[in-house]
């Protein structure tokens, strides 16, 4: 696990202090590297996080498929006793712990991974896809499906249509519409990733579907739908 900024570990774990949370997410969103900071991808990987037991347990998976095909290689799915309550745009403080658990138990270590949830396109620009990345150390994209700041136009309605979502003058993701009539996503940069080719990236990994396949996969595992769990 990478620590970036020379913060210690402790300062990304959850301390039940809401404001010290929210300045922590505004010092470590200066940390976000908005530029491509890798050579080549071979594999990637999609998270996801859900709850059981009521809320009391977290539960993350993180699938890794082979780039560009999108064949299943490996997953990995952790559970952890939930330490922290709902509480909007502190998200990845409650997720993060049981994704970083998924992503030890891996035996491929995945070149990017794409996100269900926000990058930098968060309130104070430090969505779970940025905090994810930062701890991490791997490039990250935030693919959220729906939108927790900013503002677009209206958004054409065929496959590839794509807008900027504007936030107090700033650019923080792209509006993309990855399938006609079906509602778009919000893709924005986790770590490590430019915005141009985060959006391109979302868009050569959704096969027919609104949600990229690694996202698709991981989600397909945490919920063990037939259709997925047959496949593996």
């Amino acid at each position: 696990m990478t620590i970036l900024c020379g913060s210690d570990e402790q300062a990304f774990k959850w301390t039940g202090d809401v404001s010290a949370a929210r300045s922590l997410q505004t010092r470590l969103s200066a940390c976000v590297i908005r530029e491509n900071r890798w050579s080549s991808l071979q594999c990637v990987a999609g998270a996801d996080v859900g709850f059981e037991e009521r809320g009391a347990i977290t539960r993350a998976v993180i699938a890794v498929l082979q780039w560009p095909t999108l064949f299943l290689i490996e997953y990995a799915v952790a559970r952890l006793p939930t330490t922290m309550p709902y509480i909007p745009g502190l998200l990845s403080f409650r997720e993060c712990p049981a994704l970083l658990k998924a992503l030890g138990q891996l035996s491929v270590m995945p070149d990017l991974v794409f996100c269900d949830g926000q990058g930098i396109a968060h309130p104070r620009r430090f969505g779970v896809a940025s905090h994810f990345g930062l701890l991490s150390g791997l490039p990250t994209i935030g693919v959220g499906k729906s939108r927790l700041c900013g503002e677009h136009v209206e958004l054409d309605d065929y496959e590839g249509a794509s807008t900027p979502l504007l936030d107090r003058g700033e650019c923080i993701g792209r509006v993309l519409r990855t399938r006609a009539h079906v509602k778009p996503v919000y893709v924005s940069i986790g770590h490590k990733v430019d915005l141009d080719t985060a959006e391109q990236l979302v868009g050569e990994a959704t096969r027919g579907c609104r949600l990229p396949e690694p996202i698709r996969w991981a989600d397909g595992i945490a919920s063990r739908r037939p259709s997925f769990m047959k496949r593996l």
